[in-house]
């Protein structure tokens, strides 16, 4: 279904408006170019049926004018002749030729207000649908940097949750290593020094601290 029904529809939208409205904005806009191109070939075509009637109506007056010519020659030479009643038969002739002669003029002077409203709301289409295609463009653009901005969120979230993890995997890594030396002297002769075994417990102190921080930030 389109969202133009006429002519003036199409003049007097307000674009702006209706894409605000409009759910699906990029297929909207490109609905409506459809349509107003569609439209305008149809115009055009219009137009240029207008056109050819006119040539063929100007052909015709002067067909006509050319005939009018000839029955007042043939009248005039009628009259030197001295042949008042064959004159006056030309005469008669030639006032049913001007009548539609007239006839003829008034359908060209028709033909040309038609032509002039058709090539009028030609240039007015032509308009809006110019300022539609940048309306378009500029909505192209802008959701193409949408895609990108997104993209590009989405691999920095990708990457720091990655990273995170990583650091995290780290410090129970670490940790494990800690336990496990503990352990081990835990059944072994102590040989290390009242210093070391302070730096030790200090260092995992700082371990613990730094891996509820990552608990906290991964949601663990």
């Amino acid at each position: 279904m389109g969202v133009f029904s006429r002519f003036m529809d199409i003049v007097n939208a307000n674009i702006n408006s209706m894409l605000d409205k409009a759910e699906d904005p990029e297929k909207t806009i490109k609905l409506m170019l459809q349509e107003m191109e569609d439209t305008l070939i149809e115009m055009k075509s219009s137009c240029a049926a207008k056109m050819a009637r006119r040539a063929k109506t100007h052909r015709a007056i002067e067909e006509q004018q050319a005939l009018s010519d000839r029955w007042q020659s043939r009248a005039e030479l009628a009259v030197n002749k001295g042949f008042d009643d064959l004159a006056r038969e030309a005469l008669i002739e030639k006032k049913n030729a001007d009548e539609e002669l007239s006839k003829l003029k008034a359908e060209q002077a028709r033909c040309d207000d038609l032509i002039q409203l058709s090539k009028n709301d030609i240039v007015k289409l032509e308009d809006k649908l110019g300022a539609v295609k940048l309306k378009y463009q500029s909505i192209l653009e802008k959701a193409q940097r949408a895609r990108e901005e997104q993209k590009a969120n989405e691999a920095f979230r990708e990457a720091s949750e990655s990273e995170t993890l990583k650091r995290f995997r780290d410090m129970e890594d670490r940790i494990d290593r800690m336990n496990a030396d503990n352990d081990m002297n835990r059944t072994a002769p102590a040989s290390k020094s009242t210093e070391e075994k302070f730096k030790d417990l200090e260092d995992s102190a700082d371990i613990e601290k730094e891996l509820d921080e990552l608990r906290r930030k991964s949601g663990k």
